[in-house]
């Protein structure tokens, strides 16, 4: 079943000579539960295509289907309470908030959508991305590998579908790499969810089920790996 429909999608960025297309009328579907890798050279489009299916930017042309929905048919208060509820949004940089906890920051977005976490699975992902006894601590009081942990926490709390990653071991050492990798694919098998991971590690491509290519903004390639 897919959940994720991109079709021929591009985005362009500026105008007359001095315009770029950033991606090339690129086409895929992505099935529910799947783990996807995207890599690409620098400037190839990866980010900007994580982007558009994450709804932060909009196409030029082309469309992103969730579950049958054209998501660019959605107001952009529509489209900041899909990025709450229905997707996780990991990045390189771990984009946490230097005043508040461990705790707090795991539990923002989920208040910011005027609820309550649920303190069981909130307990359970801390247990399970290795934050027990850190969960008072502020983030300079943490090392890059446990900030990490706690925006992939954050990514997670609200039992999303979809988990997008730009990057997430960017900044990371290969030991905190590895780790973290394996956290994401632990979550993924765990609690069901289609997990898109943009990278340029090899190491992380192979973990994937499947790899796509991109190169200056097109599909080069889809590998399904055994």
């Amino acid at each position: 079943m897919s959940v994720i429909q991109v079709e021929h999608l591009s985005r362009i960025y500026g105008t007359g000579a001095t315009a770029v297309c950033a991606l090339d009328d690129v086409s895929f579907t992505i099935t529910s539960g799947e783990f996807v890798v995207i890599v690409g050279s620098s400037g190839s489009g990866k980010s900007t295509l994580l982007h558009l299916m994450g709804g932060v930017d909009r196409p030029d042309y082309g469309r992103v289907l969730v579950d049958g929905q054209d998501i660019y048919q959605r107001s952009d208060e529509e489209l900041a309470i899909f990025r709450r509820r229905d997707v996780g949004l990991v990045y390189q940089f771990y984009n946490l908030i230097p005043v508040l906890n461990v705790i707090e920051n795991i539990g923002l977005p989920v208040r910011m959508d005027g609820r309550e976490p649920h303190a069981q699975f909130l307990n359970e992902l801390i247990e399970t991305l290795g934050l027990t006894g850190k969960e008072h601590m502020l983030p300079h009081q943490l090392s890059g590998g446990q900030q990490q942990r706690v925006a992939i926490a954050r990514a997670l709390l609200n039992t999303p579908s979809i988990i997008l990653a730009d990057e997430p071991t960017g900044n990371l050492d290969s030991k905190n790499s590895a780790e973290i990798m394996m956290l994401l694919r632990e979550c993924n098998r765990r609690y069901k969810q289609t997990l898109v991971v943009i990278t340029h590690d090899e190491d992380i491509a192979l973990m994937a089920d499947r790899v796509l290519s991109l190169a200056d903004g097109q599909l080069v390639s889809d590998t399904l790996r055994a």
